[in-house]
């Protein structure tokens, strides 16, 4: 076996490993493709098939790592905590007044402290709308002004 074989083996344990330092399977691939092409030098291939062989399985194995990464670290299909009641109504427990900072509004089962949308100061048992979440807060609005905007 010539030198090209050691250095194809040495680049593939090199980027391997190497792997282990970086996020996201960058380094893997060509890894992968180090030791194909490493594979191609030991049957005494050319350097263009060795080179050949770690461009197309490099490009083979990014290809299938990124899809497989991605796939790995989708957004979860079930939404949690706030924004699940994102759309949902609920009713004011305690009156909202932003500049007070006060405010607590039930929905379905769970009481949330509230913000209302565009500082509207909301009387306790007004129905409400979820808008959004912002951290642990509920932005609301009221159903019936929401209603009246919509028609």
């Amino acid at each position: 076996m010539d030198y090209g074989f050691w250095l194809w083996l040495g680049a593939a344990v090199l980027l391997s490993v190497a792997e282990i330092f970086t996020a996201g399977f960058f380094l893997l691939p060509f890894g992968i493709g180090a030791a194909a092409a490493a594979a191609v030098t030991y049957f005494n291939y050319s350097v263009a098939w060795q080179w050949t062989a770690f461009i197309a399985i490099s490009g083979l194995s990014l290809f299938a790592l990124r899809r497989f990464s991605d796939h790995m670290t989708h957004e979860p299909p079930q939404k949690v905590a706030g924004d699940r009641l994102i759309g949902k109504e609920g009713t004011v427990t305690e009156r909202i007044d932003n500049h007070a900072n006060q405010g607590r509004v039930r929905v379905e089962r769970e009481e949330w402290v509230a913000d209302s949308e565009g500082d509207a100061i909301m009387e306790k048992g007004t129905r409400i709308r979820v808008t959004g979440v912002v951290g642990a807060h509920l932005v609301v609005e009221d159903c019936d002004s929401a209603a009246s905007t919509v028609q």
